[in-house]
């Protein structure tokens, strides 16, 4: 496409506006324009000496004009731009649309190279895979600059298939390596993948506990459990406590009670007809409740005092603009944050902070908590509640967790106990995939002309997967138009989410100020849903509750600015 460089390109822009026609009454009420893409990543890879293509999807720009600007000069007036690179580096290119209502920008970052390689990216656990022989494994890898790519799939050594994409089974058992090499007239790069082919009788059985260790108040009830059970090929679960069994069956968790205060031990065997494996989990029967809850005086701080833990999911500001490497540093990030009024973003699905108060937040049956994040009309980023006791009264959110119920916790489509494990990217400036326990996988885009650090994978979780687990609610997230997208509110109980309740105004935001969602401590319930009937709390965390992503938007993430105790807020009204 011709290049123009003529300084009253702007003068030009700004006539045609004016003369541009408005709508008649009997028109379609127009609105200002919008700038989407079909793909989520508006960052550009190019070899130099090739054209780049970029086409936007436009929104409400019928009568609009364009200006694609580069080094502060107007290089196109088309919807269009074809762009030839001429020399290595980073180009950073505006686009500005206008209509007679309003003006929508949009900047683009174009990386120029001398050469562009494949890059392969795929979930692959820290040991391979193990499948049962005759079954299915399939291989999805992301592959950055695929175009023009020959793809090559070897088993121990001999090629088996020439697409991105491979299905592998075996009718043998035994082990296998897989190799998948993705090559381009610049480069090549490959993956190997371990896989184990065994009977079904010698797949290897696993179970995940979240904790090992608890407390509780005496008189309560908690659940014991084992999650993500892989191979238990028909095996019965035995519970005992204190060396007396009291549960055998199929059911992989139990409700411990009691009043005996103390430490007990708890012992869960999973017993089938190849082998057995046992697991202790200790349990500390704390005094009852109200031991130690701290009255709030007149020094007492109405906001929170204190965050505990912050580790978000991956997400598009994940490690943008700060540096941490440990849990320490982030919290101290996060505290810093929050101090200052600004929000701390928790990522994709299951994200969270822990934060705590200088007193005990009373339950007297109505709003008790205050919550903040930037929800608007159209723009709401669910993130559930969940509130804890000092049960052991030791200063520390290491007790038992009760969900704050929300408008859609009884929903058929809400998700108990799910979760989601997600995986280092291989290089810098790549999605970041996932699995959940559901069978689903998929990725957490990266938006590189937006935010262009070089993971969303957070710095200081020092493994190369991490689970994060939860309740799940049904995205709300929908495309409204072509690459227009919304991210629906939901009636209540949930943080970021312009709820029509108890944001407790009417404002609509539009600006996406911080705006409190208000909760009660009378909505807690235990794990199987009834009331926990909690006389206060000490602490709060912060989940977010979706799994989605709104095209180029990315990811929902809720944004957190900190939480107040509203008992303190609502004396002063």
């Amino acid at each position: 496409m011709k290049k123009i460089n003529f300084n009253g390109v702007l003068i030009l822009l700004i006539s045609l506006i004016l003369i541009l026609p408005s709508c008649s009454d009997d028109d379609i009420e127009q609105q200002k324009p919008t700038i989407n893409f079909k793909d989520s990543d508006v960052a550009f890879n190019v070899k130099i000496g090739k054209v780049l293509k970029i086409s936007p999807i436009y929104g409400f720009a019928d009568d609009a004009v364009y200006a694609w600007k580069m080094d502060g000069k107007i290089i196109c007036t088309s919807p269009e731009l074809e762009y030839t690179a001429t020399e290595i580096g980073d180009k950073f290119l505006n686009l500005d649309v206008v209509n007679n209502v309003g003006s929508a920008f949009l900047e683009m970052k174009i990386s120029i190279k001398d050469l562009l390689p494949p890059k392969i990216s795929i979930n692959v656990p820290e040991t391979g895979f193990t499948i049962i022989k005759g079954s299915n494994l399939n291989l999805i890898p992301n592959v950055e600059n695929s175009e023009e790519v020959n793809y090559s799939w070897t088993v121990n050594g001999n090629e088996k298939a020439t697409t991105k994409d491979y299905t592998f089974s075996s009718s043998e058992v035994g082990n296998f390596n897989l190799i998948i090499t993705a090559t381009n007239e610049d480069g090549s790069d490959k993956t190997t993948i371990p896989v184990k082919v065994c009977n079904a009788e010698d797949l290897p059985f696993s179970w995940v506990f979240d904790q090992t260790e608890y407390n509780m108040s005496s008189g309560r009830t908690i659940r014991l459990m084992a999650f993500d059970i892989n191979n238990d090929l028909g095996g019965k679960f035995i519970w005992t406590v204190d060396g007396v069994e009291k549960q055998k069956g199929d059911q992989a968790w139990y409700a411990f009670s009691s009043s005996d205060e103390g430490n007990h031990a708890v012992t869960v065997k999973m017993k089938n007809d190849y082998g057995e494996i046992t697991q202790t989990l200790s349990i500390n029967v704390c005094s009852s409740e109200g031991t130690y809850k701290r009255e709030a005086s007149s020094s007492s701080s109405k906001k929170w005092n204190k965050v505990y833990k912050f580790l978000p999911a991956p997400g598009q500001f994940v490690n943008e603009n700060y540096t941490v490497y440990t849990q320490e540093e982030a919290i101290t990030y996060a505290e810093g944050r929050l101090m200052q009024k600004g929000y701390v973003s928790l990522g994709g699905f299951g994200g969270s902070i822990v934060l705590g108060f200088d007193h005990s937040v009373k339950n007297d049956g109505d709003y008790n908590l205050a919550i903040k994040g930037n929800s608007f009309k159209g723009s709401s980023e669910p993130g559930i509640v969940w509130v804890m006791q000092d049960e052991n009264g030791d200063g520390f959110p290491n007790d038992t967790w009760y969900e704050l119920k929300g408008s859609d916790t009884e929903n058929i489509s809400t998700i108990k106990d799910y979760a989601v494990t997600y995986y280092k990217p291989k290089t810098p400036g790549m999605p970041t995939q996932w699995t959940d326990n559901q069978g689903n996988n998929g990725s957490v885009d990266y938006l590189g002309t937006w935010h262009h650090q070089d993971y969303y994978y957070p710095n200081w979780v020092e493994t190369d997967t991490y689970t994060l687990r939860g309740t799940r609610l049904q995205s709300k997230t929908h495309e409204t138009s072509p690459g227009y997208w919304a991210n629906g509110e939901f009636d209540w109980g949930y943080v970021d989410n312009f709820s029509p309740t108890d944001r407790l105004t009417g404002d609509i935001n539009y600006g996406a100020a911080p705006n409190a969602n208000h909760f009660k401590i009378s909505n807690a319930i235990k794990y199987d849903g009834t009331p926990a009937d909690l006389k206060y709390i000490d602490f709060v965390k912060v989940v977010v509750g979706v799994n989605a992503k709104a095209g180029w938007l990315g990811e929902n993430s809720t944004e957190v600015f900190g939480v107040t105790d509203f008992n303190l807020i609502k004396k002063d009204l």
